[in-house]
């Protein structure tokens, strides 16, 4: 699956989580998933907790964090 298809299946919608990033609309988080995976929850896991998601979802969340992070710069504040 391509990158862009990967991403696509990562929605924001007002009316879904409170617009929290979720995967393909579901009641499923972006944050929460990656909190699970954080604390030590394998994908495994995750697919048999969450049915409903594929692999694919799981490789979507990391691939969505990771852009989200590549833009982000940080600049040295000094007193």
């Amino acid at each position: 699956m391509n990158k862009q298809a990967l991403l696509e299946r990562v929605t924001v919608n007002p009316d879904v989580m409170v617009g929290k990033p979720t995967v393909r609309g579901m009641r499923i988080t972006v944050e929460q998933l990656l909190k699970a995976m954080a604390a030590g929850v394998t994908v495994p896991q995750l697919l048999e907790d969450h049915p409903e998601l594929v692999p694919e979802d799981i490789q979507a969340v990391l691939l969505y964090a990771a852009e989200l992070v590549e833009g982000t710069t940080v600049f040295a504040v000094s007193d």
